[in-house]
Formats: C-alpha cells, sequence, structure tokens
C-alpha cells in the first residue's frame, strides 16, 4: 500500500479556496479583513475615549510600558476578536467560502486541539520538576496568587482569543489562500511565517535582541504551518500557540511590557542580551518539543 502522504490532510483546508482563490481576490481579502479590523478597534477607542478617558489615558495612551496592568492587557488582547471578524467577513464575502472553514471541518478541529494541549500541559508540568528551577536568577512576583486565580479563567480565554485570530489569519486564511494558487511550501508556509515573524520585530523593546525574536517567529510559524498541513485543521496549531503564549503572558514575563497578567515576571528584560541569549537554546527545544508532541498525537 502506498504511504499517504504528509500533507494529504491539508486538502480538507485548501479545497475550498480554490474555486475563488485568485491572488486578487487574495489581496482584496487581506484589505477587507484590515478595513474591519481597524473599523472595530476604532470604534472601540472611541468607546474607551467617551465612557472611560481617565482609563484611556492612564492605562493605554500615557502608560509607559504597554500591557502593564490586567486591565490594558485585557484590551489588547480582545481586541484580536476584531481580527477573526475580519478575517470571517473577507472569507465570505471576497472567497465565498464558509467563514468557519477555515478553522476545519466542524468538530475535528477542537478535538485535535484537546488532544494536543493535554499533551503539551503534560510535558509543562514535567518540565517544571526539572532543573534548572530558576532563569539566572529569582523570579520577581508580579501578582499576588490569590489574585492571579481569580483572573485566570478570563485571562486564558483573552490569551486563546489572541492565538486563535493569529492562526485564523496566518496559518488559516493566508496559508490555504496561498496553498491554493502554489502547491509548494516554501510559498504557502514560508510567506505567512514571514509575515509572522515581521510582526514581531520590536527593536524598541528587544534592543540587540530584535531579530533573534524574529527568528524565533519565524520559526514557530513553520512548525505551526507544518502542523495546519498534517492535521487539516488549525486544532494543533492552536494548542501550541495557546500554550506557549500563556507561559509567557500568564506565568512568566518579562519586565518590558505586556506582564500585566503575569504571575511573575522574569529576571532580566527582553533587551539583556547575554540573559535572553542564554535561555534561546531552551526556548528552541521547548518549542521543538511541542512541535514533535504534536506531531505524535496527530499520527495516532
Amino acid at each position: 500500500m502506498a504511504e499517504r502522504p504528509a500533507y494529504a490532510a491539508h486538502e480538507r483546508l485548501v479545497a475550498p479556496a480554490r474555486p475563488h482563490g485568485t491572488l486578487g481576490r487574495l489581496i482584496a481579502g487581506v484589505v477587507l479583513a484590515v478595513v474591519v479590523a481597524y473599523g472595530l478597534n476604532a470604534a472601540l477607542q472611541m468607546v474607551l475615549v467617551t465612557f472611560a478617558p481617565d482609563f484611556w489615558m492612564t492605562q493605554i495612551v500615557g502608560a509607559e510600558r504597554q500591557g502593564a496592568t490586567a486591565p490594558a492587557m485585557y484590551v489588547l488582547l480582545f481586541s484580536f476578536a476584531f481580527i477573526i471578524v475580519g478575517v470571517m467577513v473577507a472569507a465570505r464575502v471576497v472567497h465565498r467560502r464558509v467563514p468557519l472553514g477555515v478553522i476545519g471541518p466542524p468538530g475535528l478541529p477542537l478535538r485535535q486541539f484537546w488532544r494536543v494541549l493535554r499533551l503539551l500541559v503534560g510535558i509543562g508540568l514535567l518540565v517544571l520538576l526539572l532543573p534548572p528551577y530558576n532563569m539566572g536568577g529569582d523570579l520577581v512576583p508580579n501578582m499576588a496568587m490569590g489574585r492571579w486565580l481569580l483572573l485566570l479563567p478570563l485571562s486564558l480565554l483573552a490569551v486563546f482569543i489572541q492565538v486563535t485570530a493569529e492562526e485564523i489569519l496566518f496559518r488559516g486564511y493566508l496559508q490555504q489562500s496561498l496553498a491554493a494558487r502554489f502547491s509548494h511550501p516554501l510559498i504557502w508556509a514560508g510567506l505567512p511565517s514571514a509575515l509572522f515573524a515581521a510582526g514581531h520585530y520590536m527593536p524598541a523593546q528587544a534592543g540587540e535582541n530584535a531579530w533573534i525574536v524574529v527568528a524565533w517567529a519565524g520559526l514557530f510559524g513553520l512548525l505551526a504551518a507544518d502542523l495546519t498541513a498534517r492535521a487539516g485543521t488549525l486544532g494543533p496549531a492552536i494548542a501550541l500557540h495557546f500554550v506557549n503564549n500563556a507561559t509567557s503572558l500568564l506565568i512568566v514575563s518579562v519586565p518590558d511590557s505586556l506582564n500585566g497578567l503575569a504571575l511573575f515576571t522574569a529576571p532580566f528584560a527582553m533587551s539583556d542580551t547575554d540573559a535572553l541569549r542564554a535561555w534561546l537554546p531552551v526556548d528552541f527545544a521547548a518549542m521543538g518539543v511541542g512541535w514533535l508532541a504534536a506531531r505524535v498525537v496527530l499520527r495516532r
């Protein structure tokens, strides 16, 4: 019996994109999605400026660091839902697709998500028991445990919305639309991953480490694209992304920014060249282990 191609399941996502998947429609769809997301975000800003001006000025506009408080983080993370709306509108209006079809066939994405998530959480708990037990210094408490636990359900939902939006845009809409016209993974996996990486270029926060962060994001994008093509849904990629971001935003964040929901902050900043680069092998290894674990789940 001939071996099943590794990316055969990808066709479940790509086939619905082919009938109306020209490059012109892709460009039009991206523009429409951006306009919708930007418009909804502008409307949110108007609401905050009108009804919560003090919050807007102190927490958002005048904040010393982005996402330094829990309310600011919730506004930031939940606003990613506007990207989901924008992509769904583009899929329906421009490509005449069933919007949720970007995620995968009904039911399967959720089942794959839970299977991968359970394994990744188990691996994460195991890693906590292994040395080293710090990050080159003591973790800095950032939030009282009681308050953190009280906020945790809403925080997890916020992170889930954020990572789902990014996966729907990059591994969903862009990857599927490109794969509908180009068969080579270098295009349908490489181009969205490059755009995803570019969105993580933060020289103001990361300093000399900015390009390392970009490389990390680019590799993550490629691994997520691979999982999506193997699974035929976004479920596994969302699970991998969710575990990564929940760890870095809710458990141990960096002191520079986006730490308003974290239990601890790391003993070094993102711009600390020596400390961050010392942890890079660990971080890349963790990403690789998560990717391999998800592939094992998908083979069952």
